[in-house]
């Protein structure tokens, strides 16, 4: 086995295990990462596995890294129904929770959860708030301008004294509430020359962890490996407005209209074919394992402080991921 990223140059390296994995499927590669010390690993909640049930499940699998919610969404609970489960968690593993938090998208919000997608950046700034002064222990008598909560008092305690909570920010006044009030960002599906830029504009007004989910996938043959990345990318540039349009924005006009052009007249089918390489280099982590490792070295140079490697299976999914690890968290003890 090739000298692994992680190994040579003494990184944190986190992973995502998301919504393209059955339950079942989480838990396999979670007792594979127990074999390894990640940084963290990520668990995702969209339309499939309730968020922290799955937290808690591979809490209990992985004894050492860090547990986070990549992301629990602020429109679907109460911010104080927040804080009760992000207490839980960082009971059941023993102070390792990291609250993620974000918006989701108004399509989700709207369409399945059948609520008003209003107000997000100030939402959120509430949100935080409450979860902060709910896991302090203190009773919470709240008056904002989206929430009124009156003699709110937590019953049990978390491990943390202060837990971590990091925010998903795509646009600028979202990336500036989380400098302001987070201890970390959670970045996705950012050009990393952009990425590069506001990394370094936003951390010299402030030092926070600064973390980013990119879309990765390996294989021994590297045209599968890219074909499944433009898989994916397709499918968030289609399906995700926010994505599509930030993207848009920077550097991706034509072949973001042209793919959700192709998406709206047949679906995911083929527009997929439209991704263009310099998309791919841009966006993802693809190819063989040699490529990845050296797309992982570039991308590091943006100034990311935590990069979340999220696991897209090529082929085989206990196979492919044990490639993944094996490639970026070295061979197994």
């Amino acid at each position: 086995m090739m000298n692994s990223y992680s190994k040579s140059d003494k990184m944190r390296l986190a992973y995502s295990l998301g919504s393209l994995l059955s339950v079942d499927e989480i838990l396999n590669c979670s007792k594979i990462l127990s074999n390894y010390n990640p940084d963290s690993v990520w668990i995702p909640e969209t339309w499939g596995m309730e968020g922290y049930s799955m937290l808690s499940s591979v809490s209990q699998i992985i004894k050492n890294s860090k547990i986070g919610s990549s992301i629990i969404n602020i429109y679907s609970r109460t911010p104080t129904l927040i804080a009760m489960g992000a207490a839980t968690i960082d009971i059941l593993s023993n102070g390792r929770f990291i609250l993620g938090l974000g918006t989701s998208s108004e399509p989700i919000v709207q369409e399945w959860h059948g609520l008003e997608f209003t107000n997000p950046v100030q939402r959120m700034r509430e949100y935080v708030d409450i979860v902060k002064l709910t896991l302090s222990g203190n009773k919470v008598n709240y008056d904002g301008k989206l929430f009124h909560l009156k003699n709110f008092t937590l019953l049990i305690k978390p491990k943390t004294k202060n837990i971590p909570i990091y925010l998903a920010a795509v646009n600028e006044k979202m990336v500036e509430l989380t400098w302001e009030i987070a201890d970390g960002v959670i970045f996705y599906l950012r050009p990393f020359t952009e990425l590069k830029k506001t990394i370094q504009k936003m951390q010299s007004k402030k030092q926070i962890d600064v973390a980013c989910q990119i879309i990765t996938c390996i294989s021994d043959d590297s045209e599968k490996a890219i074909d499944r990345a433009k898989k994916t990318l397709a499918f968030y540039i289609s399906v995700g407005t926010i994505y599509r349009k930030f993207l848009a924005k920077n550097g991706f006009n034509n072949e973001t209209r042209n793919i959700y052009e192709e998406f709206q007249k047949s679906g995911l089918h083929s527009n997929h074919e439209l991704v263009t390489d310099s998309m791919l280099d841009s966006l993802v982590i693809c190819g063989s394992p040699q490529e990845c490792v050296k797309k992982l070295e570039q991308i590091v140079n943006t100034g990311i402080t935590l990069p979340i490697i999220q696991f897209n299976p090529v082929g085989d999914v206990i196979t492919s991921f044990k490639l993944l690890t094996s490639t970026l968290s070295g061979d197994k003890p």
